[in-house]
């Protein structure tokens, strides 16, 4: 392994608190709407929506630049790697269905497509339990000895640039402190750009806040 620094792996543990945290808060979010309720099914819809393209994004940036890699370097490891494969692939049949039902109940709200959509979230949830559990704990480990931070740091990059609007980019920051401590809020905030951390200060926190009270309503 390189003698550059060690990869900073606990940034993926504060990510994947992101889509733990909305995945099992999305079920009930989904289920308390009203039937007919069209105005309140299209912003939970959204939400939903943006929180599953972030998740998609996020793993296709582990297909490019994880695995890869990690194959290539940790080739003891080749059958754990291809599992972790796998499993992306199961995840990615289960948010399809995610993103087929989805229009459908924002357009409506009726009950049908909301219990189904509900019950479908329920179901992504626990492939991603179980995948990102044996990613932290299986994956993690091999990140720190056999890739760079530099090899490391290409992820988290990606990443960053997958939200084009600027305002869902702030929402998504929020996202990622709300169940971050003080010391890892200031230390994921110390590695984003200045006018980011600008941002976050003057108006983000406020607006996000105001964006978790409306959709836990």
């Amino acid at each position: 392994m390189s003698t550059t620094a060690v990869p900073n792996t606990h940034e993926m543990v504060i990510i994947h608190r992101v889509f733990r945290r909305e995945f099992r808060l999305l079920p009930d979010l989904i289920g308390h709407v009203a039937v007919g309720d069209t105005e309140r099914a299209a912003l939970v819809g959204e939400h939903l929506t943006d929180i599953v393209s972030s998740l998609h994004h996020h793993h296709e940036g582990e297909d490019d630049l994880l695995w890869p890699p990690l194959l290539k370097q940790a080739t003891l490891e080749a059958d754990l790697i291809h599992r972790m494969e796998s499993q992306h692939a199961s995840l990615s049949t289960a948010l399809d269905q995610v993103d087929k039902l989805t229009p459908a109940w924002a357009a409506t709200a009726n009950q049908a497509d909301r219990d189904a959509l509900a019950t479908a979230v329920r179901d992504a949830a626990v492939v991603l339990e179980e995948h990102m559990g044996e990613e932290e704990q299986e994956i993690l480990p091999l990140v720190r000895e056999h890739l760079t931070a530099e090899q490391w740091n290409k992820l988290g990059e990606r990443g960053a640039k997958s939200i084009d609007d600027k305002r869902k980019r702030l929402l998504f920051l929020g996202m990622i402190l709300e169940d971050c401590s003080p010391a890892e809020e200031r230390d994921f905030l110390k590695r984003m750009p200045a006018p980011v951390r600008v941002l976050w200060r003057l108006i983000g926190r406020r607006s996000y806040d105001g964006y978790v009270r409306l959709i836990r309503r």
